[in-house]
């Protein structure tokens, strides 16, 4: 279930916000390098996947097609949602300069839930 092992990526996803919160959150823009990890599900163990965060949005670096909606509020805060195809997980969690770490959980088909981790590479 790729989709699952890509939600760290997801966690940094922001939408289009005011230019004064856009100016804040813009301090998350750059590459990061996501670790997903899963606790509990049959979900694959861990993964870890190159984002790219621009104007405070994020999308995923790599080959293959996601579906993302989210926010990164201009204190780091986050809450965002992956989708492929009839898979989907919500991610929450919090951004702080060049880290990050949350929680996913998967919503549908298969339960899964774990945590994520994020480092700013650039």
């Amino acid at each position: 279930m790729r989709v699952l092992s890509w939600l760290g990526g997801a966690a940094l996803v922001a939408l289009a916000m005011s230019p004064q919160a856009q100016a804040q959150t813009n301090r998350f823009d750059g590459n990061w390098s996501v670790e997903v990890v899963t606790e509990q599900g049959a979900c694959d163990r861990a993964y870890r996947y190159p984002v790219i965060v621009q104007n405070g949005q994020a999308r995923y670096g790599g080959p293959e097609s996601f579906n993302v909606n989210g926010r990164v509020q201009s204190n780091g805060s986050v809450s965002a949602s992956i989708s492929r195809g009839q898979d989907r997980a919500n991610v929450s969690g919090r951004l702080s300069g060049t880290m990050g770490r949350g929680t996913w959980t998967t919503s549908g088909g298969r339960v899964c839930s774990g945590y994520w981790n994020a480092e700013k590479r650039g």
